[in-house]
């Protein structure tokens, strides 16, 4: 099959739905930290180091992952990265200590960024032509992916007998069923040039440096708050509401990744920088609203507000991605996108590692209104970039653009 073959369909809806497991397996752990930290009596600390020892692997991979898909095609990458997620879930489900939990997140770290990496460019191999459709469909599976399996996990976590074994099993067997998709599907990576590998360089060209920094500014804020709620804030809305129910603490992430999906076709009709900018600014208003959500203690509430922080913050991370697909040069492209995501997943690792030290020293509680009102003034400072930047034609004139919409592993 050539990749503009449309008689065999099925090659495109499994890879969306591989990528979308991908990042569901990477916010699986979420509403169990809980469960560790009881069983195994660690802090804060420890519970965001363990996140941020994913988002290392993750970035390494990213930088890695495309130049080697490019040499080897993408069945041979996505086939490695399914086996080091098939690893960490059994590494996850044996887990006697801290210690099993950081090998396990480093090996879905790696494979889960293959897997986002080379899934989206199979996808783009398989359509070429339709790019901003290709990144609004993967925005959406993936976000989708991380809502439906933190809320199945959750719900597990609160009423299944094995919550620490169960869920890494189940999600062995889709991986499985991946892993056999992929080894039936053809190479959708049909050029036949020598590539060489590298490591993408990160580097910006002068011409775009305010857009990058308007894009980079509004991602670095919302990845930060995503680390935190990947990591402490289900424990930290369990905590305010005055419940242990496990279910409660992931529902309020699970509705933030869900709405985030919904955030992806809504800005898909709005030009990338006023989506971002709109995006940027409803962040930060979400997140104070946050913080007296929290304060008042009320489960709707607080599941209302958790909703449209994540419509917002799906808006700011996608459009900002996109805006910058459509001014980075084609030739500078793996530089500027591997800057881009070095300072992403060093925004989501330090800030969460930082916020977990504070939370073990004064209390999460007590450190969750500072941080989110700085992450809340960087949200603004990056809607004033974004005002300032001049414009970009509109999406449909670009959709080639392999990075329109495309999110990143979380």
């Amino acid at each position: 099959m050539t990749p503009t073959d449309r008689s065999v369909r099925w090659p495109y809806p499994a890879l969306l739905l591989l990528t979308a497991l991908g990042l569901g397996v990477s916010g699986a752990p979420a509403p169990l930290y809980g469960i560790y930290a009881a069983e195994w009596d660690f802090a804060p600390i420890t519970t965001t180091v363990v996140f941020a020892a994913y988002a290392v692997a993750a970035l390494v991979s990213v930088l890695v992952a495309g130049s080697v898909s490019d040499r080897f095609g993408r069945r041979p990458v996505l086939l490695v990265a399914i086996g080091l997620v098939l690893a960490g879930l059994a590494v996850f489900a044996l887990a006697d200590g801290v210690a099993a939990l950081l090998v396990a997140r480093v090996l879905h770290g790696l494979g889960v960024g293959a897997v986002v990496v080379a899934g989206s460019a199979a996808l783009l191999d398989l359509r070429p032509a339709d790019g901003a459709r290709v990144g609004l469909h993967s925005g959406i599976t993936m976000n989708l992916g991380i809502a439906v399996v933190i809320f199945l996990v959750a719900i597990d976590a609160e009423l299944g007998a094995a919550p620490l074994v169960a869920p890494y099993v189940v999600l062995a067997v889709l991986a499985l069923l991946g892993g056999l998709a992929v080894l039936r599907m053809p190479e959708p990576h049909r050029d036949g040039r020598a590539v060489r590998l590298s490591v993408a360089r990160p580097r910006v060209p002068r011409p775009i440096s305010a857009d990058f920094r308007f894009a980079a500014l509004g991602v670095m804020a919302a990845w930060s708050v995503l680390g935190v709620f990947l990591s402490l804030f289900p424990g930290i809305a369990a905590h305010a509401v005055g419940t242990t129910n496990l279910l409660f603490g992931g529902s309020v992430v699970a509705i933030s990744a869900a709405t985030a999906a919904a955030s992806q076709v809504v800005g898909a009709r709005w030009t990338a920088r006023h989506a971002a900018v709109v995006g940027d600014l409803g962040t930060a208003v979400m997140l104070l609203v946050c913080i007296g959500a929290v304060a008042l203690g009320n489960a709707a509430v607080l599941l209302l507000t958790s909703a449209v922080l994540g419509f917002f913050f799906g808006l700011a991370f996608g459009s900002s991605l996109r805006h910058l697909g459509q001014v980075v040069p084609a030739d500078h492209r793996g530089e500027v996108m591997s800057a881009f995501y070095v300072l992403a997943y060093g925004a989501m690792a330090l800030p969460t590692i930082v916020a977990g030290w504070a939370a073990t020293v004064w209390g999460a509680a007590e450190i969750f209104a500072p941080f989110m009102v700085v992450v809340a003034l960087a949200c603004t400072s990056a809607a004033v970039l974004g005002l300032r930047v001049r414009g970009t034609q509109p999406d449909v004139e670009l959709g080639g653009h392999a990075e329109q919409g495309q999110p990143a592993p979380r």
